[in-house]
């Protein structure tokens, strides 16, 4: 199925749509106690999952997927706002590895609502949010995917991310993906 959809960068009025697309990027939805946090984060312009830092895109008159990126030499200062959220939501606060670093842009999560997906709203996303590091001067643009989901890390190779290392993060061997400039 073709559809037609348009990306632009996130409002304040996206928050919801922001923080159920980092919650499915996890594999959770809008029911997960995490959501709240992700919602509270969303509305902030100095976390790492503000709206400042994501592109939607709409189809059919609603957002229908998100991505969030950053520079990753801002991880810990946008990270910060996380930690007293989860003390405040879930009473305790889970270790966090670093999944980026300085010299990088990174996209850190992205979903698209399932009757959606399939249809090249995530690829576009990816090369939106790509040109945007670019033009901002990045050099190399990186993300991390699970070493068990294979499916993921087919979604970028076309697009010129190649593994550069590993990382864990959450518990969870990860792939590190750049493509660059």
């Amino acid at each position: 199925m073709n559809t037609s959809f348009n990306i632009r960068p996130a409002t304040p009025a996206d928050a919801e749509s922001i923080a159920l697309a980092v919650c499915m990027a996890v594999g959770y939805d809008s029911t997960h106690a995490l959501y709240p946090v992700f919602l509270e984060l969303t509305r902030m312009e100095h976390s790492q999952y503000s709206y400042l830092n994501t592109l939607v895109a709409e189809a059919d008159g609603a957002v229908v997927a998100a991505l969030v990126g950053y520079d990753g030499a801002r991880l810990e200062e946008l990270r910060a706002p996380i930690f007293p959220l989860l003390r405040q939501h879930l009473g305790e606060v889970i270790n966090i590895e670093d999944e980026t670093e300085a010299g990088e842009f990174y996209l850190d999560s992205l979903g698209v609502v399932p009757e959606y997906r399939g249809r090249g709203i995530g690829r576009a996303l990816i090369v939106a949010m790509c040109d945007r590091a670019f033009a901002e001067g990045h050099e190399r643009v990186g993300l991390i995917v699970d070493v068990d989901n294979p499916s993921a890390e087919r979604l970028y190779q076309p697009l010129g991310f190649r593994r550069v290392g590993n990382k864990r993060f959450l518990g969870h061997a990860m792939h590190h993906l750049q493509t660059w400039r």
